[in-house]
């Protein structure tokens, strides 16, 4: 399957070939802008700032298990030797699993749970970027797929175990905050008289 999808770029028109090679380099771009922008809405809300740092905590994570599982496994790059679209990574840059796959799934995923509106758009993004990583020779369809599964499943278990300690911790926070009293402020008498009503200090 690498080697059709291979043969496939090569033979595929320039336009065609370009966008492939911008969007396996700056699609991950779009996941972060959108990261920015669930942020800017949830900005008036600390419960929902909780849950809209959940993708991005999400994606991080995700991003070290990967890194962690390419030191164990250390398959080699199908690019070696071959001519594609992009450059080959060095020899210590593993394959599997694919970290630009693993992190627009976990984006998507998170971003999809965070705000359910985004998912026609996020999560075919996610499928697309797996899809470029075999179209420029970077990855095996199976370091693709391990990305998938990587990135979506760490997406959905810290929304599963993390949403409701985040909110309660937000909502402790505000009560907090919201119950903090102030100090008053002082009162003075007016200079040279001892005896006179407290009056409140000059702004």
């Amino acid at each position: 399957m690498y080697d059709d999808i291979v043969e496939l770029a090569g033979a595929s028109p320039g336009w065609l070939q370009t966008a492939g090679v911008l969007f396996t380099e700056a699609g991950l771009l779009a996941f972060a802008a959108l990261f920015a922008w669930l942020l800017w809405r949830a900005r008036a809300s600390p419960v929902r700032m909780a849950v809209a740092l959940l993708p991005p905590a999400a994606t991080a994570i995700a991003y070290l298990i990967s890194e962690a599982v390419k030191s164990v496994i250390r398959e080699d790059r199908p690019c070696r030797n071959l001519v594609t679209l992009v450059d080959c990574p060095p020899l210590d840059d593993w394959s599997f699993p694919s970290n630009h796959t693993t992190i627009a799934a976990a984006a998507a995923v998170g971003l999809a749970l965070a705000w359910r509106r985004l998912s026609p758009w996020v999560l075919p993004g996610a499928l697309l970027m797996g899809f470029s990583r075999v179209f420029v020779g970077a990855h095996y369809p199976h370091d693709v797929l391990a990305g998938l599964v990587l990135g979506a499943v760490t997406a959905w278990l810290v929304f599963r175990y993390l949403t409701a300690p985040a909110t309660r911790l937000a909502r402790r926070l505000t009560a907090h905050a919201g119950d903090a009293p102030t100090q008053p402020m002082p009162r003075v008498r007016p200079r040279g008289d001892s005896k006179g009503p407290l009056l409140p200090p000059r702004r």
